[in-house]
């Protein structure tokens, strides 16, 4: 395991990665950095967590426009089958819950 030190808009980290990926986590660093100080220009003064925040969605704009990455869709609704299933467990559970601590409360 290797570590690998970057800055990101001024702060310094120490990051592990794989043997080997150090120059991809570096270049990683370098767009993330170049990414928050636009944050900083453009909003002022930001906390460390609102700057990764912005900078993280600059760079997803920037993936969407550039390669036309859309956001995965929204999850479908569960199957009523399945929900039904695991109610019928849970409530089978419940009741041999109910059944050991009333074991355990007459021993």
């Amino acid at each position: 395991m290797a570590e690998v030190d970057i800055t990101i808009a001024g702060r310094h980290y120490r990051v592990a990665c794989r043997d080997g990926e150090e120059d991809n986590l570096r270049h990683a660093a370098q767009l993330v950095d170049g990414k928050s100080r636009e944050a900083l220009a453009g909003l002022g003064a930001l906390s460390e967590g609102r700057t990764l925040l912005f900078a993280s969605l600059l760079l997803a704009d920037q993936l969407i426009e550039k390669n036309g990455v859309m956001p995965p869709p929204p999850p479908l609704p569960p199957d009523p089958q399945v929900v039904r299933r695991v109610d019928a467990l849970a409530e089978r559970l419940e009741r041999l819950a109910a059944h050991l601590e009333k074991e355990v409360a007459s021993a």
